[in-house]
């Protein structure tokens, strides 16, 4: 049974990532980037992994989506980026990802409801041995991930601001 649901989870989250490489408007992308974490996350959970898959979700799935957010607010492509946004809320454009995350809310429903005790399941990893494999062998790995980061903070930063200066400048 939990073979089938790693599948599940595994193809919604494959499914949902070339969706989200593939749309042309950033905020479509977005949404099925949102459901590709998501799918990581249960994957994770059905491995035995749960921190991970909290990780997953407060980290991946909430800070970053929303830094992706951050920027293409702070971007504002003008009045057509409006326009574009009210034909982004037509009902015909959640079809997908409604899909996509019913199969996920399905997969987990079934995984919180079933009896404990599977061979995916068989170790858990806490938040301690997280934390010290990822302050010990891993530290230049995390130390590199946040530097990218702030570096793709602040580039997105000088691009609105740059863009802002020109559009004050044109008027």
């Amino acid at each position: 049974m939990y073979l089938f649901l790693f599948a599940v989870a595994g193809a919604v989250s494959i499914a949902s990532t070339i969706l989200a490489v593939t749309r042309l408007n950033a905020s479509h992308a977005l949404v099925y980037l949102i459901v590709s974490l998501l799918a990581v996350a249960a994957v994770f959970f059905l491995l035995g992994a749960p921190f991970a898959a909290a990780l997953e979700i407060v980290i991946y799935a909430g800070a970053i989506v929303v830094l992706f957010l951050f920027v293409v607010m702070m971007l504002n492509l003008g009045q057509g980026s409006v326009e574009r946004e009210r034909r982004w809320l037509r009902p015909g454009m959640w079809i997908g990802p409604s899909i996509l995350s019913g199969a996920l809310f399905i997969t987990l429903f079934v995984v919180i409801y079933q009896e404990t005790g599977t061979e995916f399941m068989s170790k858990a990893v806490g938040p301690g041995e997280v934390g010290e494999r990822m302050f010990s062998a891993y530290i230049l790995a995390v130390e590199l991930a946040g530097i990218l980061l702030l570096a793709a903070l602040v580039g997105a930063y000088h691009l609105g601001r740059r863009y802002m200066t020109d559009r004050r400048e044109e008027n």
